[in-house]
């Protein structure tokens, strides 16, 4: 059915469908991500409009990684309402044809939709992210992608123990702006505080920019640049402040045995892993469930109710699939349930009830 005409048309009508949906919401999100980034960076001293717009389209491919389920979901719901309104799947049933076999190029086209995401669309929003960052910094922010998480350090280092902290985080970890280094003495009381601009994670070294250091019952005392001796390796540093969201797929892998050789954790990482391979599939259950509210509208005259109850168990199945994701990083849940098991219940349910609905 896949390879022969009518199974070229209807696998043509998905992707032209999908296509002008993926168009339309690029185009809503650009708008409204720009007028957004305008207003909160149109104060910095090196704001160009042309710098917010370059910002947006790097982060354009990040939020559309969020929106690809509900995009998959719509796009198989219009179609086959379409196909249904001109009659098409009438004068195919009519035929001879099951409903099992003129889906397949709806279920192919949501697969090969979802092995673009993972493969390209991944990797896209990965290096979007690092070139937003780059971009915001040359903007003389101090806000970056990560900036909704402050991240903390601490190392021991020839007997002095010391905790650093910073407002956003850039490089893979290795340069931190809006440095703040606290000093403890053997007794475990601060005796000196380090507030610096950004700090560089060099060979044995933090270089400390446009520092503030503070001691107690001292005058404060400003100095252009700092060092603060440390053991603490790039790598180690990366491992530690890396998000598992902004790490692409094909680094993932590599990624999780360095962190497990240093000792972290891997759940996040190994979770975000399953996630994106069991992509594909989730877009097949979406089509599925897709299915079940939309073959039988045209000829039945169901209400809308129906299409609207295809959309809440459509978003209840992305809310469970996020709230099981949580479940897997946290360690809660092993990773890989955590990641396939909302996939696999999915398709059962979206089959039994075709099943039911065609079959009897």
């Amino acid at each position: 059915m896949i390879f022969t005409t009518l199974g070229r048309y209807f696998l043509t009508r998905y992707v032209v469908t999908t296509f002008w949906f993926l168009v339309g919401i690029f185009s809503l999100v650009f708008i409204i991500d720009f007028s957004e980034q305008a207003s909160r960076l149109s104060g910095l001293p090196k704001y160009s409009i042309m710098g917010a717009l370059l910002i947006s389209a790097f982060r354009i491919p990040t939020i559309l990684q969020q929106t690809i389920p509900f995009v998959a979901l719509f796009s198989a719901m219009a179609a086959l309402i379409s196909l249904n309104r001109r009659y098409e799947l009438v004068v195919t049933r009519a035929a001879g044809i099951s409903v099992w076999q003129f889906l397949r190029p709806f279920v192919l086209g949501a697969f090969l939709f979802g092995v673009l995401a993972v493969l390209a669309l991944n990797p896209l929003a990965a290096w979007g992210a690092k070139k937003e960052e780059a971009m915001l910094a040359a903007l003389g922010s101090s806000r970056t992608s990560d900036a909704g998480s402050i991240p903390w350090l601490r190392q021991i280092y020839e007997g002095t123990d010391t905790i650093i902290g910073a407002r956003s985080v850039q490089d893979g970890g290795t340069t931190l702006l809006n440095v703040t280094v606290i000093h403890f003495d053997p007794q475990g009381s601060i005796n000196l505080r380090q507030d610096a601009a950004s700090a560089k994670l060099e060979d044995g070294y933090w270089l400390l920019n446009d520092v503030t250091e503070t001691i107690s019952g001292q005058l404060p005392r400003r100095l252009q640049t700092a060092q603060l001796r440390t053991n603490l390796k790039p790598e180690f540093v990366q491992e530690r402040l890396a998000k598992a969201d902004s790490i692409q797929f094909f680094d993932l892998l590599r990624k999780i045995e360095v962190a497990r050789s240093f000792g972290f954790s891997t759940n996040g990482m190994e979770t975000q892993f399953h996630s994106l391979l069991s992509l594909p599939l989730l877009l097949v259950a979406m089509t599925l469930i897709a299915a079940c509210v939309s073959l039988k509208f045209s000829r039945f005259n169901q209400s809308r109710s129906v299409i609207l109850g295809g959309i809440l168990s459509g978003f209840v199945l992305y809310v469970v699939t996020v709230l099981v994701k949580a479940f897997g990083s946290s360690g809660i849940v092993p990773p890989f349930v955590a990641a396939w098991l909302p996939v696999v219940v999915a398709m059962a349910l979206g089959s039994t009830i075709l099943l039911n609905q065609e079959d009897g």
